[in-house]
């Protein structure tokens, strides 16, 4: 087994510490200072405490999870002892790759490095480190102990014992890895996900429907069949000859935009962000907030049972 440690203990940093001792691995965990390493355990709290009350495992479960997490300001004692390392700091190219560098003083070159970079080429964050060979990217999906799903992405020097060893301690964490043949920005998930925001954004400039029955479009139809086929696999089930008919008359049609629509432009430009500040395409007070977020990991953790039944854990 892997010995984990996690660079960064923000949102996504705890809850990947999460996943990893929910599966039975010690794993320590750094943070710049003790302010973030108190609102680190303060998120780890409050997920274990939903994640039990909703079945998922039960409160002594919930103790020993917390227990496998070692908080520390020390990168020293952090990364002391350990075998793959999960780089989880802010998406700041040249901070990144001051940490590898600092890295690869501490720690031996069979030490696999990952980073959880949910955009750069592996290739480019590894172009100054002295072994490249020991680089991937694991990109975890916030909320990242929710969501199955982690893009394992290599880079042009990454070597294929990199790769197989980042694989299996994902699947030991009882996540769903996938493994990208290429580099490409935006990987596989957001490439997708952003090909739909981008006709959403399209549609809503174009005046073709109000926002809200944009979305409804999305959530009551396409929306419910992806959970279980994806694209490719809902082609296959309505026949390949009508996909393939649809898509020759369609795709000429769709947005090719090649920046962000003019409704989300004025948005940003008005400093109106979302749920960060009280409005976006919609507004934002802190019940509704609450609610929808609440509905979101409600949601989530079903599926997340379902999986778990599927494959005969019993949560204890």
């Amino acid at each position: 087994m892997e010995k984990i440690s996690i660079l960064g203990c923000g949102t996504m940093g705890h809850s990947i510490a999460l996943s990893a001792a929910w599966a039975g691995q010690t794993v320590k965990v750094y943070g710049v200072n003790d302010k973030d390493l108190e609102n680190a355990a303060k998120g780890l709290r409050s997920k274990l405490k939903v994640m039990a009350e909703n079945g998922l495992f039960n409160e002594a479960k919930a103790e020993r999870i917390k227990e496998h997490i070692h908080f520390s300001t020390s990168l020293a004692e952090v990364v002391e002892g350990a075998t793959l390392i999960i780089e989880v700091i802010p998406e700041v190219l040249e901070l990144k790759k001051e940490m590898y560098k600092k890295l690869e003083g501490m720690v031996g070159e069979e030490v696999v490095i990952a980073s959880n970079t949910s955009g750069f080429k592996p290739s480019l964050l590894a172009e100054e480190m002295d072994h490249p060979n020991r680089f991937v990217v694991t990109h975890f999906w916030n909320p990242a102990h929710l969501i199955p799903l982690v893009e394992v992405v290599k880079g042009a020097r990454t070597d294929e014992a990199t790769v197989e060893r980042a694989m299996n301690v994902l699947t030991a964490m009882n996540k769903k890895p996938i493994l990208l043949n290429k580099e490409l920005p935006g990987f596989i998930g957001n490439r997708l996900q952003y090909a739909l925001f981008r006709e959403a954004q399209a549609l809503l400039d174009s005046g073709a429907a109000t926002k809200e029955d944009i979305d409804a479009a999305v959530t009551y139809s396409i929306g419910r069949r992806l959970p279980i086929t994806g694209p490719l696999m809902t082609a296959d089930m309505g026949g390949l000859d009508v996909f393939s008919a649809i898509s020759n008359y369609l795709f000429e049609d769709l947005s090719k935009a090649e920046r962000s629509g003019e409704v989300l432009t004025k948005l940003v430009e008005e400093q109106k962000l979302g749920d960060k500040n009280g409005e976006g395409f919609y507004k934002w007070g802190s019940d509704i907030s609450e609610k929808i977020n609440a509905e979101r990991e409600q949601t989530l953790i079903y599926f997340l049972k379902n999986d778990m039944k599927l494959n005969g854990e019993d949560g204890k």
